[in-house]
Protein backbone atom coordinates (compact mmCIF):
# COMPACT_ATOMS: atom_id res chain seq x y z
CA UNK A 1 0.00 0.00 0.00
CA UNK A 2 1.67 3.77 -0.70
CA UNK A 3 1.50 5.98 1.87
CA UNK A 4 0.01 9.53 0.99
CA UNK A 5 2.65 12.22 -0.49
CA UNK A 6 1.73 15.24 0.72
CA UNK A 7 1.89 18.24 -2.12
CA UNK A 8 5.01 20.27 -0.93
CA UNK A 9 4.77 24.39 -0.80
CA UNK A 10 6.93 26.54 -1.80
CA UNK A 11 7.65 27.59 1.74
CA UNK A 12 11.40 28.02 2.94
CA UNK A 13 10.31 26.55 6.40
CA UNK A 14 10.05 23.10 4.35
CA UNK A 15 6.51 22.81 5.86
CA UNK A 16 4.23 20.23 3.79
CA UNK A 17 0.35 20.90 3.03
CA UNK A 18 -2.16 18.17 2.91
CA UNK A 19 -2.58 16.49 -0.26
CA UNK A 20 -5.14 17.97 -2.52
CA UNK A 21 -8.66 16.32 -3.62
CA UNK A 22 -6.88 16.19 -6.76
CA UNK A 23 -3.90 14.33 -5.75
CA UNK A 24 -5.78 11.89 -3.57
CA UNK A 25 -7.84 10.85 -6.33
CA UNK A 26 -5.06 10.47 -8.54
CA UNK A 27 -3.04 8.09 -5.92
CA UNK A 28 -6.62 6.36 -5.47
CA UNK A 29 -6.26 5.52 -9.37
CA UNK A 30 -3.51 3.86 -8.56
CA UNK A 31 -4.97 1.61 -5.93
CA UNK A 32 -3.88 3.57 -2.92
CA UNK A 33 -6.17 2.68 -0.03
CA UNK A 34 -5.16 5.19 2.41
CA UNK A 35 -5.39 7.88 -0.17
CA UNK A 36 -8.73 6.82 -0.74
CA UNK A 37 -9.87 6.93 2.78
CA UNK A 38 -8.19 10.35 3.32
CA UNK A 39 -10.54 11.51 0.06
CA UNK A 40 -13.46 9.96 2.06
CA UNK A 41 -12.93 11.67 5.56
CA UNK A 42 -12.72 14.85 3.03
CA UNK A 43 -15.42 14.76 1.13
CA UNK A 44 -17.92 12.58 2.66
CA UNK A 45 -19.85 14.98 4.48
CA UNK A 46 -20.32 17.16 0.91
CA UNK A 47 -20.92 14.11 -0.86
CA UNK A 48 -23.63 12.71 2.01
CA UNK A 49 -25.35 16.46 2.56
CA UNK A 50 -25.87 16.85 -1.63
CA UNK A 51 -27.39 13.86 -1.95
CA UNK A 52 -29.46 14.00 1.41
CA UNK A 53 -31.16 17.31 0.04
CA UNK A 54 -32.07 15.28 -3.13
CA UNK A 55 -33.21 12.31 -1.47
CA UNK A 56 -34.46 13.23 1.94
CA UNK A 57 -34.44 9.51 3.65
CA UNK A 58 -31.27 9.12 5.59
CA UNK A 59 -31.16 5.68 5.17
CA UNK A 60 -31.52 5.82 1.44
CA UNK A 61 -28.99 8.71 1.28
CA UNK A 62 -26.48 7.07 3.08
CA UNK A 63 -27.00 3.98 0.44
CA UNK A 64 -26.72 6.24 -2.54
CA UNK A 65 -23.20 7.62 -0.56
CA UNK A 66 -21.60 4.73 -0.36
CA UNK A 67 -22.37 4.01 -4.06
CA UNK A 68 -21.15 7.08 -4.97
CA UNK A 69 -17.93 6.06 -3.02
CA UNK A 70 -17.50 2.50 -4.82
CA UNK A 71 -17.77 4.32 -8.24
CA UNK A 72 -15.08 6.61 -7.28
CA UNK A 73 -12.97 3.83 -6.28
CA UNK A 74 -13.73 2.05 -9.87
CA UNK A 75 -13.16 5.18 -11.81
CA UNK A 76 -10.28 7.14 -10.33
CA UNK A 77 -8.31 6.47 -12.99
CA UNK A 78 -10.92 7.91 -15.18
CA UNK A 79 -11.01 11.18 -13.79
CA UNK A 80 -9.12 13.87 -15.95
CA UNK A 81 -8.24 17.11 -13.92
CA UNK A 82 -8.06 18.94 -16.97
CA UNK A 83 -11.72 18.50 -17.13
CA UNK A 84 -12.26 20.10 -13.59
CA UNK A 85 -11.67 19.94 -10.07
CA UNK A 86 -11.79 16.29 -8.10
CA UNK A 87 -14.87 17.79 -6.13
CA UNK A 88 -17.05 18.74 -8.81
CA UNK A 89 -16.40 15.49 -10.47
CA UNK A 90 -17.18 13.87 -7.28
CA UNK A 91 -20.43 16.00 -6.67
CA UNK A 92 -21.68 15.55 -10.60
CA UNK A 93 -21.43 11.77 -9.88
CA UNK A 94 -23.35 12.13 -6.66
CA UNK A 95 -26.01 14.20 -8.15
CA UNK A 96 -26.32 12.20 -10.79
CA UNK A 97 -26.73 8.49 -8.72
CA UNK A 98 -29.08 10.41 -6.24
CA UNK A 99 -30.98 11.77 -9.28
CA UNK A 100 -31.67 8.37 -10.40
CA UNK A 101 -32.58 6.99 -7.12
CA UNK A 102 -35.20 9.88 -7.34
CA UNK A 103 -36.55 8.56 -10.81
CA UNK A 104 -36.30 4.68 -10.01
CA UNK A 105 -38.13 5.35 -6.46
CA UNK A 106 -40.89 7.28 -8.54
CA UNK A 107 -41.03 4.41 -11.17
CA UNK A 108 -41.74 1.91 -8.61
CA UNK A 109 -44.47 4.71 -6.80
CA UNK A 110 -45.98 4.75 -9.87
CA UNK A 111 -45.91 1.07 -10.62
CA UNK A 112 -46.89 0.19 -7.10
CA UNK A 113 -50.33 3.21 -7.97
CA UNK A 114 -51.33 1.55 -10.66
CA UNK A 115 -51.41 -1.83 -9.34
CA UNK A 116 -52.99 -0.85 -6.06
CA UNK A 117 -55.36 1.66 -6.69
CA UNK A 118 -56.65 0.68 -10.52
CA UNK A 119 -60.36 0.79 -9.78
CA UNK A 120 -60.55 3.68 -7.30
CA UNK A 121 -61.42 6.76 -8.98
CA UNK A 122 -61.42 9.42 -6.32
CA UNK A 123 -63.13 13.02 -6.49
CA UNK A 124 -60.50 15.25 -7.92
CA UNK A 125 -60.84 18.73 -9.20
CA UNK A 126 -57.61 19.14 -11.51
CA UNK A 127 -58.29 22.84 -12.38
CA UNK A 128 -58.81 23.73 -9.14
CA UNK A 129 -55.42 22.44 -8.04
CA UNK A 130 -53.82 24.08 -11.29
CA UNK A 131 -55.04 27.22 -10.53
CA UNK A 132 -53.86 26.74 -6.83
CA UNK A 133 -50.43 26.00 -8.06
CA UNK A 134 -50.54 28.77 -10.50
CA UNK A 135 -51.81 31.23 -7.56
CA UNK A 136 -48.77 29.67 -5.26
CA UNK A 137 -46.18 30.05 -7.91
CA UNK A 138 -47.31 33.93 -8.49
CA UNK A 139 -47.10 34.64 -4.90
CA UNK A 140 -43.44 32.89 -4.71
CA UNK A 141 -42.43 35.10 -7.77
CA UNK A 142 -43.74 38.35 -6.22
CA UNK A 143 -42.06 37.65 -2.80
CA UNK A 144 -38.88 36.98 -4.50
CA UNK A 145 -39.14 39.77 -6.37
CA UNK A 146 -39.53 42.42 -3.28
CA UNK A 147 -35.95 40.90 -2.35
CA UNK A 148 -33.11 42.92 -2.96
CA UNK A 149 -30.87 42.29 -6.22
CA UNK A 150 -27.94 40.44 -4.44
CA UNK A 151 -30.51 38.88 -2.26
CA UNK A 152 -32.24 37.08 -5.19
CA UNK A 153 -29.42 35.97 -6.16
CA UNK A 154 -27.67 34.28 -3.89
CA UNK A 155 -31.55 33.02 -2.76
CA UNK A 156 -31.64 31.84 -6.56
CA UNK A 157 -28.71 30.18 -7.03
CA UNK A 158 -28.70 28.41 -3.31
CA UNK A 159 -32.17 27.13 -3.59
CA UNK A 160 -33.47 26.59 -6.54
CA UNK A 161 -30.17 26.00 -8.32
CA UNK A 162 -28.65 23.36 -5.53
CA UNK A 163 -25.23 25.26 -4.60
CA UNK A 164 -23.46 24.95 -1.53
CA UNK A 165 -22.67 28.14 0.36
CA UNK A 166 -18.93 27.88 -0.53
CA UNK A 167 -19.87 27.00 -4.68
CA UNK A 168 -22.58 30.58 -4.43
CA UNK A 169 -19.06 32.54 -2.92
CA UNK A 170 -16.74 31.07 -5.47
CA UNK A 171 -19.57 31.81 -8.33
CA UNK A 172 -20.72 35.23 -7.24
CA UNK A 173 -17.19 35.95 -5.92
CA UNK A 174 -18.08 37.02 -2.68
CA UNK A 175 -16.83 35.98 1.17
CA UNK A 176 -18.89 32.51 2.34
CA UNK A 177 -20.04 34.97 5.19
CA UNK A 178 -21.32 37.46 3.05
CA UNK A 179 -23.44 34.29 1.18
CA UNK A 180 -24.55 33.59 4.51
CA UNK A 181 -25.73 36.73 5.55
CA UNK A 182 -27.59 37.30 1.94
CA UNK A 183 -29.27 34.13 1.92
CA UNK A 184 -30.48 34.37 5.77
CA UNK A 185 -31.55 38.06 4.98
CA UNK A 186 -32.97 36.90 2.02
CA UNK A 187 -34.96 33.55 3.74
CA UNK A 188 -36.34 36.10 6.61
CA UNK A 189 -37.78 38.64 3.73
CA UNK A 190 -39.24 36.02 2.00
CA UNK A 191 -40.71 34.30 5.26
CA UNK A 192 -42.30 37.59 6.09
CA UNK A 193 -43.78 38.38 2.55
CA UNK A 194 -45.39 34.74 2.12
CA UNK A 195 -47.01 35.82 5.35
CA UNK A 196 -45.28 32.24 7.42
CA UNK A 197 -45.30 31.64 10.23
CA UNK A 198 -42.20 30.71 11.94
Amino acid sequence: MLAIVPRRVDDPSGVTAEPTLEDLLQQVATGDRTAFAGLYDRTAPRLFGLVKRLLRDHAQSEEVTQEVFLEIWQNAPRYDPSKGGAIAWMLTMAHRRAVDRVRASQASRDRDSRVGIRDYQPEFDSVAERVEVVIESDRVKRALDRLTELQREAVSLAYFGGYSHSEVAALLHIPIGTVKTRLRDGMIRLRDEMGVVS
